[in-house]
């Protein structure tokens, strides 16, 4: 019960993610998250989209150096103390959270967490332990 996340190496300049942004955009790859990490000179832009197979293909043809990494994708309720639940099982039964970020579907009252743990199987196991669900490939590229 994973997704692909794609991670690219952008330089750290003013222009750069527009131009990763219109490389998507012009072969029609759909974002569904992205997150946004910098250091000095380069940041990491981690994307999750709609069709993995032909946004590393795109990626690569356009010269992108990048990585792909099999994350967890949670749908929570989208109200105060949704992620509180999530995160709280997880680190109950020692699962540590590398990092995470957010991002909202077309269903109302639904957002959804992408998560990087360092066992992807472990946590996915503790979390169907306690009732909450991780979202598989094809379910978010439904969305």
């Amino acid at each position: 019960m994973t997704v692909k996340q794609i991670s690219v190496f952008l330089e750290n300049r003013p222009g750069t993610l527009a131009d990763f942004t219109q490389v998507l955009s012009k072969n029609h790859i759909d974002l569904r998250a992205l997150s946004l990490a910098e250091a000095s000179d380069f940041g990491i832009v981690r994307i999750i989209v709609d069709d993995i197979y032909n946004a590393s293909t795109v990626l690569k043809e356009a010269g992108y150096v990048f990585s792909i990494t099999k994350v967890l994708a949670v749908a929570i309720p989208d109200e105060p103390g949704g992620l509180t639940r999530v995160i709280r099982v997880l680190g109950d039964e020692g699962v540590n959270v590398e990092y995470v970020y957010a991002f909202t579907g077309r269903e109302k009252g639904v957002a959804y967490m992408i998560f990087r743990v360092a066992d992807n199987k472990a946590a996915a196991e503790v979390l169907q332990k306690n009732g909450i669900h991780p979202v598989c490939q094809e379910d978010l590229e439904k969305l």
